[in-house]
């Protein structure tokens, strides 16, 4: 998850001067908002429990690879969204963020429901319903 966050991050970021819509800038900062501390308690428990911290990768573009997880975007991907400003921006942003956020649901159900570690499995519900809002929220932006 720590990857997929940081991607989302990235993303995220790119909405701060390249959205058109006040809502998807909003958007954007909220999901930078979340994700932060996400991936730094899932750092703790994985230093806590002596495993290794996925370090920043890129695919050779800069950007992070998408490494097969669930709703990761490609570089190519990537390129095409930081190309993207105003309405266009938005529009891409939000089919991509749908996308990525959906893998993230996927993934946290996957931990609901065979992980070990309580507070992982409690955070892996907090994410499935944040992000599951998120999707609705950006599916209606998408509408407007």
């Amino acid at each position: 998850m720590i990857p997929h966050h940081r991607q989302a991050i990235e993303m995220a970021g790119l909405a701060a001067t390249r959205a058109a819509s006040p809502e998807v800038r909003k958007l954007g900062a909220e999901i930078k908002k979340a994700q932060g501390p996400e991936i730094e308690q899932l750092t703790t428990w994985l230093t806590g429990w002596g495993a290794p911290v996925p370090s920043p990768r890129t695919d050779g573009t800069g950007h992070m690879g998408h490494g097969g997880m669930e709703g990761m975007m490609t570089g190519e991907e990537m390129k095409e969204l930081e190309g993207a400003k105003g309405a266009s921006f938005d529009k891409t942003f939000l089919e991509m963020m749908i996308r990525h956020h959906q893998g993230a649901v996927a993934m946290a159900g996957t931990e609901q429901s065979s992980g070990r570690f309580p507070g992982a499995t409690k955070m892996a519900g907090d994410i499935v319903a944040a992000q599951s809002a998120e999707i609705t929220k950006m599916r209606d932006l998408l509408k407007q």
